[in-house]
């Protein structure tokens, strides 16, 4: 097949890894199956997809987001472990089915579990960081960081925004021996004054959501006075894929995520319509799905296409478009998102499309004037309903008055002296209670209980730290440390002298003043 014509312009792939720190935390419906469900059929497919383009020579393929938390649970021994079990189990899930009756489903399932498996055993037993170290190593993918267990940061005490940060940018290095220049703003939350603090940490750009940027997304555009360029997610190509009301995985041919086989936990069906009853859903067929994958992959390349072409039209310049997801579609969400990926990736460049990084669109010059960013996010409304809402102003609540206990806290120990694993999980505890997870789970009903109880067992946790090491009872203190650092150990380098030593920089108030983007 010849390559068509080249177009004017760029596009980028922007993948955002995460998941809230679920190890210890429940098994199921809500905990570690979450994980393993979504390493299975996300994080193994996606990167052989990147692997096997990367040995073709394939490079910038797309910039890949990973947050800290994810990335400790992709390493942590006794998350290894729990994966490792359970692709066995969905073999024996899948050879069950086949037993019972449902051949096609079994074997079907049977050839994605063993292949799991097999890769798995090969590359990942030591962890994740070696798989995607490979990949950043060779110029595949360009990695994205961010704070440490994704906070929205907008609603955060300064302080705490840039520990985070910083931690979590020094987490990247640890692993993959690289620090990411670009991260992934946790929900793409922004207000004004975060991009001094980008500058101040070495981030050069980040991601906002399309309307941030009043819907102009083809080019970069550095924020107020800095140098720090703000992308925009283009919602013309990335609705495509998927938007709240639809997209291709909607599409009938496509395995149906919610319709379970309970006696064996798989999926039998296809979407078929999206009025049918889950019991009168068809049988998935396996080739009709791929048939829908290449009907979808040629959609969504002439989308692309056409839409640089216009856009170059309607500026005179080359444009950039950047299509952004998180990479739990691909795969955990909708099945077969990793055949779609490896497809489109190919398939651009036949149709004369520039592939690349954000980071190489900035060095090349895909960036344009200033622009006075505003309050944003890329959840409902585009603004901070889903973190700041009416539902979830407990949450808000909760969230200042253990900030604000755990800095009193720390502010009030003695400064120097040798590390205090006492204060290392109080500030563990405090990261963990303000993850932006909890808030949206709530908002969305998303296994609400759940999340509300993981923030006040994490809250609770820090108030218990906190009131012995405030009566001196440092022993006790210490005891309760070790406790709850059984279940929540991640970030093992956490030293909570660092957040100390920039006390006299920042005043340890919750930001107020910016709630233009909450709604009333």
């Amino acid at each position: 097949m010849s390559s068509a014509a080249p177009v004017p312009g760029r596009f980028t792939f922007v993948l955002h890894s995460h998941l809230p720190w679920l190890a210890h935390h429940g098994r199921w419906p809500v905990g570690e199956e979450w994980l393993y469900q979504s390493w299975a059929a996300s994080y193994l497919p996606v990167a052989e997809v990147l692997r096997t383009l990367a040995a073709e020579g394939r490079t910038d393929l797309l910039s890949l987001g990973i947050t800290p938390v994810l990335a400790a649970q992709l390493d942590d021994p006794h998350c290894l472990s729990g994966m490792h079990h359970w692709l066995g189990n969905w073999q024996l899930r899948a050879d069950e089915a086949a037993a019972s009756g449902n051949v096609a489903l079994g074997r079907h399932e049977h050839r994605l579990a063993a292949h799991a498996l097999a890769d798995f055993e090969q590359r990942w037993r030591h962890g994740g960081s070696p798989v995607w170290r490979e990949l950043i190593d060779g110029g595949a993918i360009e990695l994205l960081g961010g704070p440490l267990a994704h906070p929205f940061q907008p609603l955060l005490d300064p302080r705490l925004r840039e520990y985070q940060l910083r931690e979590g940018l020094a987490d990247a290095q640890h692993r993959w021996g690289h620090t990411p220049a670009g991260i992934w703003a946790p929900e793409c939350g922004f207000t004004p004054g975060m991009e001094t603090g980008y500058a101040a940490a070495g981030v050069t750009h980040f991601m906002v959501d399309g309307p941030a940027l009043r819907g102009d997304t083809t080019l970069g555009r550095p924020v107020w006075d800095s140098d720090v360029v703000a992308f925009g997610r283009d919602l013309h190509v990335s609705y495509r894929v998927w938007s709240p009301k639809s997209g291709y995985p909607g599409q009938g041919a496509y395995r149906d995520f919610h319709h379970y086989d309970h006696a064996t936990g798989l999926k039998p069906s296809r979407v078929t319509g999206k009025n049918v009853a889950g019991p009168d859903k068809a049988p998935y067929d396996p080739e009709l799905a791929a048939a829908a994958v290449r009907r979808d992959v040629a959609d969504f390349v002439a989308t692309v296409r056409q839409r640089l072409i216009d856009e170059h039209d309607r500026t005179g310049r080359p444009a950039l478009v950047v299509a952004a997801f998180d990479t739990e579609l691909f795969g955990h969400w909708w099945h077969e998102g990793p055949q779609w990926l490896e497809q489109v990736l190919r398939e651009l460049p036949k149709a004369g499309i520039t592939v690349g990084t954000l980071e190489g669109a900035r060095a090349d010059g895909y960036v344009g004037e200033p622009v006075e960013l505003a309050d944003s996010s890329w959840g409902s409304g585009k603004d901070w309903r889903v973190w700041a809402g009416d539902q979830v102003q407990d949450l808000v609540t909760l969230n200042a008055e253990v900030v604000q206990l755990a800095l009193d806290t720390l502010d009030k120990l003695p400064r120097g002296g040798e590390r205090d694993r006492a204060a290392d999980q109080l500030l563990r505890e405090a990261v963990l209670t303000v993850s932006s997870d909890w808030a949206f789970m709530v908002s969305k009903d998303s296994a609400a209980g759940y999340a509300r109880d993981r923030a006040h067992q994490h809250a609770h946790a820090v108030r218990e730290i906190a009131a012995a090491l405030g009566t001196g009872s440092v022993a006790k203190a210490r005891e309760l440390a070790a406790g709850w650092c059984l279940a929540d150990g991640l970030f093992p380098a956490l030293d909570a002298r660092r957040l100390r030593r920039c006390r006299d920089e920042h005043t340890s108030t919750v930001p107020t003043g910016h709630t233009s983007a909450v709604p009333s």
